[in-house]
C-alpha cells in the first residue's frame, strides 16, 4: 500500500474528431511527468462527438493499445475517455490503463440527452472501483457528477475521479458539484475538464480542480489556458479525518434499482 499518490491533470484542446493528432499531443504533453498517475479529459481522443460511427474504435484498437504503452513505457497509470464500438454498440468509455499492462473499463452511466448523447451511445450499468497501490478510485465521466447517487461511497474508495467536456456556459455546476462531491464522500476528488472550442461552436473553459475529502480545493487550473497540474494526496490524513469525524458512518442503508 502506498500512502501517497501523485496525480496528473491535463487540461487542453482537442483536435475535432482526429485520435492520431490527439494521441500525439498528449504524447508529448506527458513525457516528462514523474507521477503515480494520470488523467486526461472526456473523449480525449476525439472531442465530444455524437457522430459515434465515423470515430469509434474496438478495445484492440490503436487508441486503447496506445494508452497501455504510455501507461507501461512512463510507469504510471492513465485514464480517460474513448468511443468505442462493443457488439454492434457504441460506449463513451473510459480507460483505466495500468503501468502493468492492464485494463479497467466503466461505461458512462448518465448519458446527456440535451446533446442526444442516448440516442447515439449506450449507458453503463456498473459502477467501478479500481485499486491502484493501495488506493481505491471511483472513475466517472462528465454528465454523471450531477447524480450523487451513483456516487455514493458505499465502497469506502479514497479518490473520486470526473474526466469532461464541460460547457463554459454551466461551468458553474461543476466547480460547485466537484466540491460537494468530495464535501459528502469524504473523499479526495479529482476533475479534469478541456478547453477550447469544438466544431459545434461549444466553449469549454476548463476549471479543472482537485478537492481533498472536506471539500478544500487543494488545486485550481486557470481558466481557458493549457495547463498541467499536479497534486500529492495523503491517504493517512483521509483516513484520520473519517475516523475522527464519522460522517460517513451516519449514513443511511437504501437501495437504488
Amino acid at each position: 500500500m502506498q500512502n501517497s499518490l501523485k496525480v496528473a491533470g491535463i487540461q487542453t484542446k482537442l483536435a475535432w474528431e482526429d485520435a492520431s493528432i490527439n494521441r500525439a499531443h498528449f504524447t508529448e504533453l506527458m513525457q516528462h511527468l514523474d507521477v503515480d498517475l494520470v488523467v486526461l479529459p472526456e473523449m480525449f481522443s476525439t472531442g465530444f462527438t455524437m457522430d459515434p460511427i465515423e470515430v469509434a474504435e474496438e478495445m484492440n484498437g490503436e487508441t486503447v493499445s496506445w494508452m497501455k504503452e504510455s501507461a507501461m513505457s512512463n510507469n504510471f497509470a492513465l485514464m480517460g475517455s474513448v468511443v468505442i464500438k462493443e457488439n454492434n454498440q457504441y460506449y463513451n468509455r473510459l480507460i483505466f490503463a495500468h503501468p502493468d499492462g492492464a485494463i479497467n473499463t466503466y461505461d458512462k452511466k448518465h448519458l446527456f440527452t440535451l446533446a442526444g448523447e442516448d440516442e447515439a451511445y449506450k449507458a453503463g450499468t456498473k459502477k467501478l472501483i479500481v485499486n491502484y497501490k493501495g488506493w481505491k478510485i471511483c472513475p466517472f465521466v462528465c454528465y454523471d457528477l450531477r447524480f450523487p447517487v451513483w456516487a455514493r461511497n458505499v465502497e469506502n474508495y479514497d479518490l473520486l475521479v470526473y474526466v469532461a467536456n464541460w460547457p463554459s456556459p454551466r461551468i458553474h455546476a461543476w466547480n460547485t458539484l466537484l466540491q460537494a462531491r468530495a464535501i459528502e464522500n469524504m473523499s479526495y476528488c479529482v476533475g479534469v475538464n478541456r478547453v477550447g472550442v469544438d466544431v459545434n461552436g461549444y466553449e469549454y473553459s476548463g476549471h479543472s480542480a482537485a478537492y481533498d475529502f472536506l471539500g478544500e480545493a487543494t488545486f485550481k487550473t486557470t481558466p481557458n489556458k493549457e495547463e498541467i497540474f499536479v497534486v500529492v494526496l495523503d491517504k493517512d490524513a483521509q483516513n484520520k479525518t473519517r475516523q475522527r469525524l464519522n460522517f460517513l458512518n451516519d449514513k443511511g442503508a437504501f437501495t437504488i434499482e
